[in-house]
């Protein structure tokens, strides 16, 4: 079931189902965004840095948050488009085997004058790995029916 701009109300929260990052996923993402840093794909050249060994792209954690975001919950907003993101920060690396959840407050709705929806949502979000550190931070924007 999905609800209306007019429907959800801000304070609103939500937690996603979790997923585990595995380094398929890097390894794919990688060949599709082309992004082939030695931090994601060098197990030699990460282990010697900062992190110690290889750690996930901070877009393909962002990817994977808003795929997290559309599984959260069967009452979910009736999402017209993804209409964009605000104060994105990559607060921690995200190392192959973690396990990813999102957490989400609706923190105020605008209305809009829309031929298809009736106003933006927007949300604080945060992505935090199986110890409730936080990885990512960001406010996402949907376009609402």
């Amino acid at each position: 079931m999905t609800l209306s701009f007019d429907e959800l109300d801000v304070g609103r929260r939500i937690t996603t189902p979790s997923r585990t990052v595995t380094e398929a996923d890097v390894t794919n993402f990688a060949g599709v965004s082309g992004d082939f840093n030695p931090l994601h794909t060098s197990r030699t050249e990460a282990e010697a840095s900062d992190f110690g060994g290889r750690v996930a792209h901070g877009a393909l954690v962002f990817s994977m948050m808003t795929g997290l975001a559309r599984r959260a919950s069967d009452r979910r907003a009736d999402v017209v488009a993804f209409y964009g993101v605000d104060r994105l920060r990559f607060t921690a690396p995200v190392e192959f085997g973690d396990t990813i959840r999102v957490e989400m407050e609706l923190v105020e709705k605008d209305p809009k004058d829309h031929p298809t929806a009736s106003g933006v949502v927007r949300y604080d979000a945060e992505v935090l790995n199986q110890r409730d550190e936080t990885v990512l931070s960001c406010e996402l924007l949907s376009l609402v029916k």
